[in-house]
């Protein structure tokens, strides 16, 4: 007799496990279902095999071959262009079935006696045998019902609860004449349940159904596959153990050695080649995989382990399952119900809760809690907030759903009927994701005052107007076109503090929210006037009269992004000519080459206008390139030492606040005006924190992060930077290439490196130990100091990235190179060793 194996499954209700296999070749006690069901089918002398197969038809072949190994002989019938249903793939190969055969699922567990059916179908004259059995619950599978003489007389595919009229079920296992294919279109979808049994029926064909004892379980989704597994391994189902049984209930297998320390308590499966280390906890039901590796002290109850894997000390696995060659490294905890797809790796110290799925080569990084499944990002970040707010790839990191539960945690931490104000840029994406942040914030309470689309420097300003508790920006992220940026304000509308940030992580993280009764929902207004309100501010703070008669003409690169449409508008009324390009908006924000043509467009263009200068506006209005009356581009380093020069030129003796990372030049223009220069940590927030908290501050930021004005608002503001240089360009009678021309001589260099994060911390201790006190600056990272020379090397950490910054800076060009060189070496000589030291202790 032939048997057909059902195995062209996809098994999307198990996904993350069957992203990479196909159902029937997911395991059950280290062996795949498939090769259950085969020993099923050898055990009663069915030993001609014929598998028919769609999704990953190769896993298959390569694991069973031609069936000899096995003590079987197999076939495949492959679907290739589209699934046929589980009736059409049978009739497909009609022609090597000319004798009663039996169609099996290649996705259940089951010990039924399979000759006991085969002689009632033969004892009945029957031409289509149905092997039934009973369940508790028969909602989610076919229920059947025949009468005295086992005939069967109704069934219906997957009832609803008040359609339920047995529960006597359909296992998808039949024994059948080959006849009954010729009911069956050739090369049509079509299924056993909805299409050939009930034609059968309706013809009067003799069908029964055989009510079968014995264990049956469909392994259709993640609790049924965890059953299984118990269920197996606490033998209520008859199935072969692939391993010897050393002690009653523990089977372990060849090559496995286990620490006398660990304790291990029956039923437990373990497979060769494994190693368990010192003191190890493992509870009865936990089932591990071949070649798997279990550090000192981990804590293993119930998980279920495939082959490949490594579980770092102290972890701990509660009833979860873990898929092929994944790495939980040290103290991660995997809670109940959660599922991590093959070759992900769960870093130190992780979280993954209760029922989160992770698909397959994800990393959750050291100290992440993850609450919701990862499926489509790489990344599942320890924090929510990284160097400047919260990040990340555009609908794919922030979807609308992340977004409403990260506006519920913010409006979590804020008082209830407290208001705060939600802005964005004019991107369609940025629209829909503050709604969504809009939708969580009214869930708790929270009101909002919606801004909708505005520049951030005309929201940051309007907050303190509005006597709200602070405010939200989403806009397209201004160094990576496929993400979104979401800001915080406090009520001032600086960024927020990082203690704030860890509240609104630690009501995301728990799911801490709090839930508004129907009457105290948030309301949602819209502030009239807001361009008004910053129009005079921006006024108040600009020598007008400089302005209009300066007989400027400013040419003004948008890039597409619209970020600051009111300055014409004022520029205009202060009597200065602006000529705006690339004014409309895109969708999609420019990548960084489509930037840089756009630059070199624009300094064509003031070149040929004979215009006073350019500038390109990005980053919603806070962020900006000049472009000198010759068409050359003026940016970064450069752009902040000009900027100093042309403020502290203005107001001598004035502050200025720039990042730890800077160069020297700052220091040196200030000397030349008597002038003041205050670093801070390389991040927003520091920066505007300082500008707030400082006497006589008259500018702050860099020409990368943009340029704050403290007496205007509190944060970067380009529109404004782009006025008071007209202004400054007027009243110190210079042109930008002439001030560009008067600036220090300074050599400032960097490089970036890789470095883990297990290793940043010991990077900074290693660097702090092997260097002299009094040479070492600690505002942020280690900055090594050579004084005579006013020469530094700076070694930054990335706080969002596992990357670490190297600068270097002096007057001598030649120290640049050689301490650059020379620091890069160590530090990557350092990460290397303590990668390799990690590695060697995790394998011993």
């Amino acid at each position: 007799m032939r048997a057909v194996l059902m195995a062209g499954g996809s098994g999307t209700r198990l996904r993350p496990l069957t992203c990479d296999l196909p159902k029937p070749m997911v395991p059950i006690l280290n062996r795949p279902i498939a090769e259950h069901i085969v020993n099923l089918l050898k055990r009663h002398d069915i030993t001609e095999i014929i598998a028919t197969l769609h999704y990953l038809p190769d896993v298959m072949r390569d694991y069973f071959q031609d069936g000899s190994d096995f003590g079987v002989q197999m076939t495949y019938a492959v679907e290739e262009d589209q699934p046929l249903g589980t009736a059409g793939c049978v009739k497909n190969i009609a022609e090597l079935l000319d004798d009663t055969f039996l169609v099996i699922s290649g996705d259940s567990v089951t010990d039924f006696n399979l000759k006991d059916a085969i002689e009632f179908h033969k004892q009945r004259q029957s031409k289509a045998t149905l092997v039934l059995t009973r369940v508790p619950n028969p909602i989610e599978f076919g229920v059947v019902i025949t009468d005295k003489e086992h005939r069967i007389k109704r069934f219906l595919e997957k009832p609803s609860t008040s359609e339920i009229f047995s529960d006597t079920v359909n296992t998808g296992t039949y024994i059948l004449e080959p006849e009954v294919l010729d009911y069956l279109p050739a090369n049509q979808e079509c299924d056993f349940s909805k299409d050939l049994f009930p034609l059968l029926l309706e013809k009067g064909e003799p069908m029964y159904g055989y009510v079968a004892e014995g264990y049956w379980c469909d392994v259709g989704h993640l609790d049924a596959y965890r059953e299984a597994q118990y269920d197996a391994l606490d033998q209520k189902v008859l199935v072969d153990f692939a391993y010897e049984e050393h002690s009653p209930g523990c089977w372990i297998g060849q090559n496995t050695y286990i620490d006398p320390t660990a304790h291990l308590e029956a039923p437990v499966l373990i497979g060769d080649n494994c190693r368990i280390g010192p003191r190890v906890e493992i509870e009865a039901g936990t089932v591990i995989g071949d070649n798997v590796t279990i550090g000192a002290d981990a804590d293993l109850k119930r998980p279920i382990i495939w082959n490949g894997a490594i579980v770092g000390d102290e972890a701990h696995l509660r009833a979860c399952a873990i898929a092929r060659g994944v790495r939980v490294d040290r103290r991660a905890h995997v809670l109940e119900g959660a599922v991590v797809g093959s070759l992900s790796s769960v870093g130190e110290e992780a979280q993954i809760n209760t029922s989160v799925r992770v698909w397959p080569s994800k990393k959750i990084e050291s100290g992440a809690m993850l609450n919701i499944n990862l499926i489509w990002g790489n990344t599942a970040q320890r924090n929510l907030f990284g160097q400047r707010g919260v990040s990340g790839l555009a609908n794919i990191d922030i979807t609308p759903e992340f977004a409403v539960k990260l506006g519920a945690a913010y409006g979590s931490t804020l008082k209830p009927g407290a208001s705060v104000t939600v802005s964005r840029d004019q991107r369609s994406i940025s629209r829909m994701v503050s709604r969504s942040l809009i939708a969580g914030l009214m869930s708790v309470g929270t009101n909002v005052q919606n801004l909708e689309a505005t520049a951030i420097p005309v929201a940051r300003s309007i907050v303190p107007t509005l006597s709200v508790e602070g405010g939200i920006h989403v806009r397209v992220h201004p160094d990576r076109s496929d993400s979104l940026l979401i800001e915080f304000f406090d009520e001032k509308g600086i960024n927020i503090s990082k203690a704030r940030e860890k509240k609104i992580e630690g009501a995301y993280f728990k799911e801490d929210f709090r839930r508004a009764q129907i009457n105290e929902i948030g309301n949602m207004a819209y502030p009239s006037q807001v361009l008004d309100i910053y129009s005079r501010g921006f006024e108040e703070h600009l020598n007008v009269q400089s302005i209009r008669y300066s007989n400027s003409k400013v040419v003004i690169d948008y890039a597409y992004a619209v970020s600051g449409a009111v300055l014409p508008q004022l520029l205009g009324k202060f009597g200065s000519d602006a000529v705006v390009l690339n004014a409309s908006l895109s969708q999609t924000a420019p990548s960084n080459d489509e930037r840089e043509n756009l630059l070199q467009q624009l300094g064509q263009v003031v070149e040929a206008l004979k215009a006073t200068f350019g500038v390109q506006v990005s980053a919603n209005g806070e962020q900006l390139i000049l472009v000198d009356e010759t068409g050359s581009p003026i940016r970064g380093e450069l752009l902040t030492a000009l900027m100093t020069n042309m403020i502290l030129t203005t107001n001598p003796r004035g502050t200025v606040v720039v990042p730890v990372h800077t160069s020297s030049a700052v220091e040196q223009i200030a000397r030349r005006h008597d002038g003041k220069v205050i670093r801070t940590k390389a991040n927003p927030t520091a920066l505007m924190e300082a500008c707030h908290t400082n006497a006589n501050v008259v500018l702050g930021g860099s020409g990368e992060m943009g340029f704050i004005f403290p007496q205007l608002h509190p944060g970067f503001d380009a529109m404004f930077c782009i006025a008071k240089t007209i202004e400054m360009l007027m009243l110190q009678e210079r042109s930008l290439g002439q001030i560009r021309s008067e600036l220090p001589r300074v050599c400032h260099k960097s490089y970036t490196l890789r470095c883990p994060w297990t290793v940043k911390g010991a990077l900074m201790r290693h660097l702090v130990e092997t260097h002299p006190s009094e040479i070492l600056e600690l505002v942020d990272g280690v900055k090594i100091l050579d004084p005579p020379e006013e020469s530094w090397v700076l070694i930054l950490p990335d706080a969002g990235e596992p990357l670490v910054h190297i600068f270097a800076n002096s007057n001598d060009r030649e120290w640049v190179d050689n301490s650059l060189m020379e620091y890069r070496k160590r530090v990557q000589e350092f990460v290397e060793e303590r990668e390799t030291g990690e590695m060697n202790s995790f394998e011993n």
